[in-house]
């Protein structure tokens, strides 16, 4: 597995990891992304939109579940699962009907995996802290859990 940890001192740091991160989705790759609210999930796909071309509104998808984007050469899919029970059971998961959106052809990003039982295994995974001192921004640690997440985590570079 490889891992690394990066300090994320202001809003502009979060969206221009995204922008990084950009470079090296690919199709089939889920990215899981945790952290308390308002730790920068959002904030982090947003940059990673921007940098694939999305210019419109790029929104939270808590009270929608998903949100929908063809980009570039990928078709990307944002879930938050925020509003699920975390109840352990995928019943909630497969009742709404995401496994499919799970392929090869499909960049997958999920916010708050933990509450969505039966997901497919990550290949990176994100985690945003907040650190005690309100000020002093965040801490973002990125986890390849997969050859391909290390396969992207290779073509990462922050610039």
């Amino acid at each position: 597995m490889t891992q690394f940890t990066l300090p994320l001192p202001t809003e502009a740091d979060t969206l221009a990891l995204g922008g990084a991160l950009a470079d090296c989705m690919v199709p089939g790759l889920v990215v899981y992304l945790s952290g308390e609210l308002g730790a920068g999930k959002t904030t982090l796909v947003r940059g990673l939109l921007r940098k694939l071309g999305v210019s419109g509104k790029v929104k939270s998808p808590t009270f929608t579940l998903i949100e929908v984007y063809e980009v570039s050469r990928l078709y990307l899919y944002h879930f938050d699962f925020y509003r699920f029970t975390g109840s352990g059971s995928p019943r909630e998961f497969i009742e709404t009907g995401f496994r499919e959106h799970f392929n090869p052809q499909s960049v997958c990003i999920v916010e708050w995996p933990e509450k969505a039982a039966g997901l497919p295994a990550a290949d990176l995974r994100i985690e945003l802290q907040v650190p005690a001192e309100a000020d002093s921004g965040r801490n973002v640690s990125i986890f390849a859990d997969s050859e391909a997440g290390a396969s992207c985590l290779k073509r990462f570079t922050m610039t």
